[in-house]
Parts: C-alpha cells; sequence; structure tokens
C-alpha cells in the first residue's frame, strides 16, 4: 500500500463497508475505523503532505480518527484533512428546488454540522434564491435532508447505501481541492474540519475558502434562524460523543 501513495497531492477515502437496512452509519464504526486508520497511516508516511477527503462512514469520528493518526506520525495539518459531507448538501439543494420549482444546479442551500441524522443541520434560511416554508413544511424537509440516506438504504433493500449521487457528490468536493491546488482563488465548499467555531466541539462542518496549503478561511455559521439555533443545540452532543470515540479508537489502538 505504501507505493500507492507516494507522491501524491490528494487522497479520497470511500472504503469500507456500505449500510444495510436497520444500521446507522455509527453502525459501521468498527469495521471501518480500522480501515481508514491504516489507509491514513500509510498516507502520513509517504505523502504527509496531500489533502485527505474522507468520506468512510461514521464521518463525524473517522475523521477524527485520521488527524489522532497524523498526529502520532508528527506530521498532522488540520488545514488539510477534509470530512466530505457534500452529499448532504446536494440533497438538500435537490428537495428544496423540488419543492419550490427551482434549478437544483443554481440552488445553494448549506448544511453544516455533521454527516448523520441529527447533526445534519440544513440552514434552509441562507438558501439562495431565499425560500421559505410553513414550520410545518420544514419540519418535514428537515428531517428528509437529515434521514436521505437511510431512505435510500431502505429503498435499496439490502443491496447497499447511496452510489451515484455519492459520487457526484465526491467529485464535486475533489474538483475543488484540485482547483484550489491549482491557485484558483476562493474556492468555497462545506467540509467537516477541525474547528473552533461552535465552542466544546472540535470538529465541525462549515462553509470554507480553500487555498494551495488547504483551508484557508473557515467562513463559520452566518446567522441561524431560532429553528436552525435548535438543531445545532441538539446536534451538539451527538458530535461531540462521535468525535470522542473515534479519538478513543486510535488512543486504544
Amino acid at each position: 500500500m505504501a507505493d500507492a501513495f507516494k507522491n501524491v497531492d490528494i487522497v479520497v477515502i470511500p472504503a469500507g463497508v456500505p449500510r444495510k437496512p436497520g444500521m446507522t452509519r455509527d453502525d459501521l464504526f468498527n469495521t471501518n475505523a480500522s480501515i481508514v486508520a491504516s489507509i491514513v497511516k500509510a498516507v502520513g508516511e509517504n505523502s504527509p503532505k496531500a489533502f485527505i477527503a474522507i468520506i468512510s462512514n461514521p464521518v463525524n469520528s473517522t475523521v477524527p480518527i485520521a488527524a489522532e493518526v497524523l498526529k502520532k506520525l508528527g506530521v498532522y495539518d488540520p488545514k488539510r484533512l477534509f470530512g466530505v459531507t457534500t452529499l448532504d448538501i446536494v440533497r438538500a439543494n435537490t428537495f428544496i428546488a423540488e419543492a419550490k420549482g427551482l434549478d437544483p444546479a443554481t440552488t445553494h442551500v448549506p448544511v453544516i454540522g455533521g454527516h448523520s441524522g441529527v447533526t445534519i443541520i440544513p440552514v434552509i434560511s441562507q438558501a439562495k434564491p431565499s425560500v421559505s416554508f410553513p414550520q410545518p413544511e420544514l419540519d418535514k424537509l428537515t428531517v428528509r435532508i437529515q434521514e436521505a440516506g437511510t431512505e435510500v438504504v431502505k429503498a435499496k433493500a439490502g443491496a447497499g447505501s447511496a452510489t451515484l449521487s455519492m459520487a457526484y457528490a465526491g467529485a464535486k468536493f475533489t474538483f475543488s481541492l484540485a482547483k484550489a491546488l491549482h491557485g484558483e482563488s476562493n474556492v468555497q465548499e462545506i467540509s467537516y474540519i477541525e474547528s473552533d467555531v461552535v465552542p466544546g466541539v472540535k470538529y465541525f462542518s462549515s462553509p470554507i475558502i480553500l487555498g494551495k496549503n488547504g483551508v484557508e478561511k473557515n467562513l463559520g455559521l452566518g446567522t441561524l434562524s431560532d429553528f436552525e439555533k435548535k438543531l445545532l443545540e441538539t446536534a451538539i452532543p451527538e458530535l461531540q460523543k462521535n468525535i470522542k470515540k473515534g479519538e478513543e479508537f486510535v488512543a486504544k489502538s
């Protein structure tokens, strides 16, 4: 595996087992944690300056795992480690566009927080173009965005989880990394990274600007509605638990 990671600029890690009906992303932890740790170790030993984009679930925990592995090697750079949450944004754009008769390609809905269940926080109040919904519809849309992955798992009836949509989302994020690496300015994405935007939460997904050296600027949360503030309050303890689980996995290994 070492030879595969020599002199690389970007490493994308989708490796792991997919979800099956009844499984949460967290149920994948034991298998995928070991896979991610071994791959990241090989990257850190052979291309310590590479951008690492992690798709393997549970992202809320696998990104902290990667960080701890790189810290052990003495090569951790928080600006170069990314959790890919782009699929949540693709889904939010699609569902909101469908609800309002808009084009998903020109609809942008920020999704912050994490990448599972209640940690997925669609910031519909910041959607472009601007949209509004009655509270009951807003509740339903929010839950659908949060549980869209489970919807796909159920629809596939044991045949796996999201594939084509995840490939699209992963490619979209990777192209942004490549653009930034090649000097394009003002490349904006949303990613789950080491962060201080939410006190007490070490890793958090929020809008960022990418540059040649990775994260140039964390753009923070922006102004949240009262409804979104409540979603954030609900997400915080779950994120803290997921992050701690990832860190403890490496500490014990």
